[in-house]
C-alpha cells in the first residue's frame, strides 16, 4: 500500500467513508482513525498499529453536543465537557449500544473527546460517524506529533495522512470520570487535577488510589486497562531509558553514549537535550516525543531522564517517561 501525506479533508473523509484508515492530527498528537461504529474498520487500527485487542480506544466527535448520542452522560461530566473541549480533555462514560465492544475493548464505557484541531474538526463535521483513533505509531513507541513521524512508523499500512503541522501540545489527552463527589483521573495530562478541581469544586483522585470497583481502574485477572494508554510500558524509544539523578547515572554508565532528556540543565559527559529553554513546563510537553525520537535516529546507547517538576503538565510529563523507562524482562 502506497501511503501519502497531504492536507485534502475531501479524500480523507472518502477514505474514511470506505472503511479505511486516514491518520488525523490533533492538538496532542495524531490519531490513527477509522468509522468508530465500523467494526471492520476498528479492527484495522489494531492490525495496523500491532496494538492489543484488550486496549481501548477514543472516540473523537465534532462537537460535545454529539456526547450524547453515543454515551450516557451526567451533568457534571457535561459540564466538564462543555467547559475543556474542544480541547485535551477525555471523559470515560457508560456507553450506548450503537458503539462496537471492539473500539471500548470490551467494555461497558467509552472515552470521548472533542479536538482542539481545525483541520480534523472541519474533517469530524463532514462525516456521519464518529472517529476511533489512538495515537498513530506502532504500537508501544513513541507518539507521533507531526506526520512524518506518522510516515515513520505506519509507512505501508494505511493510505493517507492528513497534514496539519506540529502538535500544540505534544501529550495525549488527560483522561477523567466523573463517580459521585469525585472526579477518578485515569491518565495525567495537559489539564491537570488541579485544573479540573477547580473548576467543578469536586476532588481529583488517582485512578489506581480510588477506592471504587475495579473494573473503573483496571481489571483484575488480565491486567487489562479500562483507558488507553495505561500499559506499564508505553512511548518507549528503541535506546534503554533510565530516570533519576543524573550525576549518578553518568558515572554509573561511563564510557557509554549518552543523551539527557532535562528540563533546562546541561550537564558534562553527555549530550544534552533540554526540553524547556525557556523554562515552561508546557514547551518541555510539547518537545518530550520529538525529542526521544530524534535521540533514537542518533543511535545514543541510553538515554538518561530527569525527574521534571511534578506539578501541572510535569505530572504527565513524568508520567510519559517513567512508561518509557527501561524494564528488564
Amino acid at each position: 500500500m502506497d501511503t501519502h501525506i497531504g492536507n485534502d479533508i475531501q479524500i480523507a473523509a472518502a477514505l474514511l467513508e470506505a472503511g479505511e484508515l486516514v491518520a488525523i492530527p490533533t492538538e496532542t498528537v495524531y490519531g490513527l482513525a477509522a468509522n468508530a461504529l465500523d467494526s471492520a474498520a476498528v479492527a484495522k487500527i489494531y492490525a495496523a498499529k500491532n496494538r492489543p485487542s484488550f486496549n481501548p480506544l477514543i472516540l473523537h466527535l465534532a462537537n460535545t453536543n454529539q456526547i450524547t448520542d453515543y454515551a450516557f452522560a451526567d451533568a457534571m461530566s457535561l459540564k466538564l465537557a462543555h467547559h475543556f473541549m474542544p480541547g485535551p480533555l477525555t471523559l470515560l462514560l457508560p456507553k450506548k449500544e450503537i458503539v462496537p465492544d471492539i473500539t471500548t475493548a470490551g467494555s461497558p464505557k467509552v472515552a470521548i473527546r472533542v479536538p482542539d484541531q481545525s483541520l480534523t474538526l472541519s474533517l469530524l463535521n463532514r462525516l456521519h460517524f464518529p472517529l476511533a483513533a489512538p495515537s498513530a505509531n506502532p504500537s508501544g513507541y513513541i507518539s507521533p506529533t507531526n506526520a512524518h513521524h506518522v510516515m515513520d512508523g505506519l509507512r505501508g499500512k494505511i493510505p493517507y495522512i492528513l497534514d496539519g503541522g506540529n502538535t500544540k501540545v505534544g501529550l495525549e489527552s488527560t483522561i477523567c470520570e466523573v463517580v459521585g463527589k469525585e472526579i477518578i483521573l485515569h491518565r495525567a495530562g495537559s489539564i491537570s487535577a488541579d485544573d479540573l478541581s477547580a473548576f467543578s469544586g469536586l476532588t481529583v483522585v488517582n485512578a489506581t488510589n480510588a477506592q471504587i470497583n475495579h473494573t473503573i481502574a483496571q481489571s483484575d485477572a488480565d491486567n487489562q486497562p479500562a483507558t488507553p494508554g495505561q500499559l506499564k510500558s508505553h512511548y518507549a524509544p528503541h535506546t534503554p531509558l533510565y530516570i533519576g539523578n543524573i550525576p549518578q547515572l553518568l558515572q554509573d554508565h561511563a564510557g557509554k553514549k549518552i543523551a539527557v532528556i532535562s528540563f533546562d540543565t546541561e550537564y558534562t559527559g553527555a549530550t544534552n537535550f533540554k526540553l524547556a529553554p525557556d523554562h515552561q513546563l508546557s514547551t518541555a510537553a510539547s518537545n518530550l516525543f520529538a525529542t526521544l525520537r530524534e535521540i533514537d535516529r542518533l543511535h545514543f546507547d541510553i538515554i538518561l531522564a530527569e525527574i521534571f517538576p511534578n506539578e501541572g503538565v510535569g505530572i504527565a510529563i513524568n508520567d510519559r517517561i517513567s512508561r518509557a523507562q527501561f524494564i528488564l524482562k
